[in-house]
């Protein structure tokens, strides 16, 4: 554990201020070839540059393989090249509209190397209940694990900061679940997705300076996912990421097939006069997050991200309980 502590140290560090340095300069860029959005949540007519994605997977990349350089760990190989892959995925759609489809089916696909380095334990977790061996179903569920964590972090990236700071929270919370259930290593591997996602946060709180995209979306998505299957930690995963699940079951559920937000007509809020974010009664609309915690009235978008994060920080909570009762068995 002692010889763990300066990889740490070195890996965070490095993963924060890549993206802490790297991302002014990506703003500029950005602005000068005009690849910017209208952020359809102010008053104002304000443009906010897009995608943050090569800030981010630059962040994970350098840390990452600093890491490998000390540990040697193949698990790290994997979470690399799957991540890289779901970057890509991201930046394909952040510069053209795919289809809904696109996504799912190439994140499956990028999961593969997982699969190929041997990055995983065939051996399910359960709270309580303790492990369940699924040799077979287990490579099954890597294949759908990375579209579905990826997915989900890129569906709740629908206001100033709540992407990044979701992250923040829930990837923090899976590391100290790591710690709990004593799977050192990738524990300290886990550690750079907090810092890059902090950095980010940075620019990405509002008032909004840059967008992750899909690109940043997806990368953060995946990593975090990629992190759950080679440290065994499936189960505890999910539990920090409810919010964001919940948030992706609620849309599926009311549109009822996998469509890109981008191509959903009616919007689940719509504005006040002073511009507060308020529920739509559109019933075409899908059902999200963010209007079931409008349903009790109008907030600002600074309010609704709190609630969010609030949850977030229950979710996480609640992953910690369900890394101590890994132990207990009944």
């Amino acid at each position: 554990m002692i010889d763990l502590v300066i990889p740490a140290i070195v890996s965070c560090i490095i993963a924060f201020f890549v993206v802490f340095l790297t991302t002014p300069p990506l703003i500029k860029f950005l602005e000068k070839r005009n690849m910017a959005v209208k952020d359809m949540n102010k008053k104002e007519e304000v443009m906010v540059v897009r995608p943050g994605g090569p800030s981010i997977v630059l962040g994970i990349i350098v840390s990452e393989i600093v890491l490998y350089a000390f540990l040697q760990l193949n698990e790290i190989i994997a979470i690399i090249i799957t991540t890289s892959a779901a970057f890509a995925i991201g930046y394909v759609d952040d510069r053209k509209v795919m289809g809904g489809w696109f996504k799912p089916v190439t994140l499956a696909i990028a999961a593969i190397p997982i699969i190929a380095f041997g990055a995983y334990d065939t051996d399910l977790a359960f709270p309580l209940f303790g492990e369940v061996q699924i040799p077979v179903l287990y490579l099954g569920l890597i294949i759908l694990m990375i579209p579905i964590t990826g997915n989900t972090i890129n569906s709740i990236d629908v206001l100033n900061g709540v992407a990044s700071g979701f992250m923040v929270i829930a990837s923090f919370s899976l590391s100290i679940c790591l710690f709990i259930v004593q799977n050192y290593e990738i524990a300290i591997v886990s550690l750079p997705l907090g810092f890059v996602s902090l950095a980010f946060y940075k620019y990405h709180k509002i008032p909004s300076k840059i967008f992750p995209g899909d690109s940043g979306a997806l990368t953060l998505g995946a990593m975090y996912g990629s992190i759950a299957i080679v440290g065994g930690v499936e189960i505890i995963a999910a539990v920090a990421l409810l919010p964001a699940v919940i948030n992706s079951f609620l849309f599926l559920s009311s549109v009822k097939k996998i469509v890109e937000h981008r191509q959903i007509k009616g919007k689940p809020v719509e504005h006040t006069e002073d511009f507060k974010l308020k529920s739509t009664d559109d019933r075409t609309a899908p059902v999200t997050l963010v209007r079931l915690i409008l349903a009790a009235g109008p907030l600002t978008e600074k309010q609704v991200g709190i609630a969010i994060f609030k949850l977030t920080l229950f979710s996480g909570t609640l992953a910690v309980i369900t890394a101590f009762l890994m132990g207990v068995r009944i």
